[in-house]
């Protein structure tokens, strides 16, 4: 089990979210009042291939591991600078396979739909970030960690300190891939 540590949303298209004392995550739409709510693909660049894809990234969630190993290696990043909805401790998100419900406090429920696609903004954002962000292993595979994307099954209001519950799908588990 693990917690929320912060939620973040904006109305606009900024790379950065402030953080808010809640959000409201609404079924099928993804968190109220924030610019990637909707049905339909929201994110610019997918916009443009094809809008009436289904918006597979209605809530991004990125762990504070995370966070806590860029600023080891001298980045200056909080929650929400990211662009993430909302930032998790305690949970391996990365390891997580494509389906597992994720309970956000005593309501909620999201879908994790796949790995984020780390984007040249994060590079602009702060240099020499996207590498760090964005790899190789040992065996020369892509390894993504910024995040994972999800979609709201069940609405609620999601608050730092909130309890994250992980319920995994059926075997065979499927590899998170980019969305």
């Amino acid at each position: 089990m693990g917690t929320i540590a912060a939620v973040s949303r904006s109305g606009e298209y900024t790379f950065t979210k402030p953080n808010h004392d809640s959000i409201t995550l609404l079924a099928g739409l993804g968190v109220e009042g924030d610019v990637h709510q909707g049905v339909t693909v929201k994110h610019r660049s997918r916009v443009k291939r094809d809008p009436t894809q289904p918006n597979l990234r209605q809530v991004h969630l990125m762990h504070a591991e995370l966070h806590d190993e860029l600023n080891a290696n001298g980045f200056a990043v909080e929650p929400g600078q990211l662009g993430e909805n909302i930032t998790t401790r305690g949970v391996d998100l990365l390891a997580l396979p494509t389906g597992t419900r994720l309970h956000l406090g005593s309501r909620a429920v999201v879908e994790v739909t796949g790995l984020r696609n780390p984007c040249p903004q994060i590079e602009a954002f702060q240099a020499g970030l996207l590498k760090e962000v964005v790899g190789r292993d040992e065996n020369g595979n892509v390894v993504r960690k910024a995040g994972i994307m999800s979609i709201v099954l069940v609405g609620g209001e999601v608050r730092p300190g909130d309890e994250i519950r992980v319920e995994l799908p059926a075997e065979p588990h499927r590899p998170l891939s980019p969305v």
